[in-house]
């Protein structure tokens, strides 16, 4: 069976998935600022400030730190969704025993192959918003180291990161029209 096309629904329920599986022993006053916040995503301020008071129930948790990136990388506000992508992967490589170092880590130190396998991808899914993260703010060779890491880590592409190469790769051919 192939996979369903993307839909804002479909992202909705593996965000959900995700935080669920990544949520274990969050506080339920730091979930109910998370549900606050996404209830008033419209309004930036209120939104960002129950991520904030999320945040300092429960720092450097997985679903906490989710919320933050998804909030700023939707809100267009990439700088700081880039530090909350660097601070998801160190989460990603503590919760997975991996090296800090994300360009130290490689294929058969977790089980980045197996979809199912909802750490792994934690650490796959933050490496790549790194990645893209770098491209769109003009460092596209850490990007494409990002990238190559990716691929390095799963060669099946199960994440999606040949989209990125494939950027990287058309970078340039049209800036002679």
């Amino acid at each position: 069976m192939p996979d369903a096309p993307f839909s804002p629904q479909s992202e909705i329920n593996e965000a959900l998935l995700t935080s669920t599986l990544l949520g274990h022993g969050l506080p339920s006053e730091a979930e109910h600022h998370l549900w606050e916040a996404s209830l008033f995503y419209h309004l930036d301020d209120i939104a960002e400030n129950h991520l904030r008071q999320a945040e300092a129930l429960a720092p450097g948790h997985a679903a906490v730190l989710i919320g933050l990136f998804r909030f700023y990388f939707y809100k267009a506000r990439l700088g700081e969704a880039l530090q909350v992508a660097q601070r998801c992967i160190t989460k990603a490589a503590e919760v997975n025993s991996l090296s800090s170092d994300w360009r130290l880590v490689r294929a058969g130190d977790a089980e980045f192959g197996r979809h199912e396998s909802i750490l792994p991808r934690f650490f796959l899914f933050s490496l790549k918003g790194y990645a893209y993260l770098q491209m769109r703010l003009g460092q596209i060779e850490e990007g494409r180291t990002a990238v190559q890491k990716l691929l390095e880590l799963d060669p099946s592409d199960k994440i999606g990161a040949k989209v990125l190469l494939h950027v990287l790769e058309r970078m340039g051919q049209y800036d002679e029209w």
